[in-house]
């Protein structure tokens, strides 16, 4: 008998059969069909410290929307610490319930990552299905993973993320399914489906493991060209900007994390040559950490990378906290000392020339460039080979006219 466990996100669950070997992944959701068309309404509890925004819940809608949710309102908190048993305070729990019934929500999407036990009580409190930040964005991973290696490290991160929840998806199984009287399955089979689950987990990891090491090998066997590689938060402009200085004519989207999978294209720098360009997956705001470790041969390409292009949209009323964000993860990731290069990208979309000198205040050294109409484009490649031309340096080698290998290797 197959069990299907549900809540590791919004667009897929997973079967696990009896044996482990036969636990496979499905795109068969038990816990909701689809988050597409759902009527969402959003929450956020804002600590202390943290930076002004104009639209707080801004960028989690443009999450939802993604997912193909339909946000109907939303609500915001100021508190001093989170509640531990609902997150939001009891008066706002109860306000969040009047709000979902007025509206007729299907669920509750919190900006905040949720523990299991919050989870749990708000779903009980409001009658409706709760989904955090880190879920919400590991369904959007989900339908925009492409390549068998995204979506392994897709699925890693969501059975990371619904191991220690897997007590909560059983009780909502006994709740739906097995109808009254009924007191859910005992601690015997949740125990089997956590060994279940955690030796998937072991035998995905060890999976890209092995697709990180084959990476490395083709990287380090691309060492006879330079190598650029484009970060930055999700949807600036990166893919849109690989077209531009390539015509690799690769998926731009305007939609949240539309890249998942490396993309590497020849690009011919003038008074240079020819150099490796390479389109790496965005980054967000508290991107879960799951999804970075999941993600590290993907992003293997930045890692050896001679030069980074930190893409940033300079459209963005919060253009400021996103560059911040980036550099946050790629301190994370450990390559925040590689030479990086700014690259203000959208400058023909800000409305107020206040964005640009505010950015421009705070990075001197930043290219501000349009990759959708060419603006800057030659500035932004001058820059890239004096960049390059600095990892250079002159060496002075002394060997005798009859080594023939060297010499020849040296006029190569």
């Amino acid at each position: 008998m197959s069990l299907k466990l549900q809540g590791a996100v919004g667009k897929q669950a997973f079967v696990l059969l009896p044996n482990p070997e036969q636990c496979r992944r499905v795109y068969d959701l038990e816990r909701s069909q689809s988050l597409a068309n759902e009527t969402a309404v959003l929450a956020r509890v804002i600590l202390p410290g943290r930076a002004f925004e104009e639209d707080p819940l801004a960028e989690l809608e443009g999450l939802a929307t993604t997912a193909g949710c339909q946000v109907a309102s939303g609500l915001v908190q100021r508190r001093e610490s989170i509640n531990p048993a609902t997150c939001l305070g009891k008066g706002k729990t109860e306000e969040l319930k009047l709000l979902v019934d007025h509206v007729g929500a299907d669920l509750v999407i919190f900006d905040n990552d949720l523990q299991p036990a919050q989870t749990r009580n708000l779903e009980k409190a409001l009658g409706v299905k709760v989904l955090d930040r880190t879920e919400l964005i590991l369904d959007i991973f989900a339908s925009n993973a492409q390549t068998h290696e995204s979506r392994l490290a897709v699925e890693l991160a969501q059975l990371e993320y619904s191991l220690p929840r897997l007590k909560r998806m059983w009780t909502h199984l006994s709740r739906v399914k097995m109808g009254v009287g009924m007191r859910g399955p005992g601690e015997k089979q949740l125990e089997v489906d956590r060994r279940l689950v955690e030796k998937r987990i072991h035998d995905l990891r060890t999976e890209l493991q092995q697709i990180e090491r084959r990476k490395e090998r083709v990287v380090r066997s691309r060492r006879d060209h330079m190598t650029v590689s484009l970060v930055g938060y999700t949807n600036a402009g990166k893919s849109t900007l690989m077209n531009a200085l390539t015509d690799a004519q690769v998926v731009a989207e305007d939609k949240l994390f539309a890249t998942l999978d490396t993309r590497t294209r020849r690009w011919f720098l003038p008074n240079w040559g020819p150099v490796l360009l390479s389109d790496t997956v965005g980054f967000i705001r508290d991107l879960p950490h799951r999804l970075i470790a999941s993600f590290k041969a993907t992003l293997e390409e930045a890692h050896q990378a001679d030069l980074l292009l930190h893409v940033a949209d300079g459209s963005s009323p919060a253009a400021l906290d996103q560059i911040s964000a980036v550099f946050n993860v790629l301190e994370e990731i450990e390559i925040d000392t590689k030479a990086t290069l700014l690259i203000v990208n959208k400058v023909d979309l800000i409305e107020s020339t206040a964005t640009l000198d505010a950015i421009l205040n705070r990075y001197p050294n930043a290219i501000p460039i349009s990759a959708r109409n060419g603006m800057g484009l030659d500035s932004l490649a001058r820059a890239v080979s004096e960049a390059l031309s600095r990892s250079f340096h002159d060496v002075e080698v002394v060997t005798d006219v009859g080594n023939g290998k060297l010499l020849a290797y040296l006029s190569a």
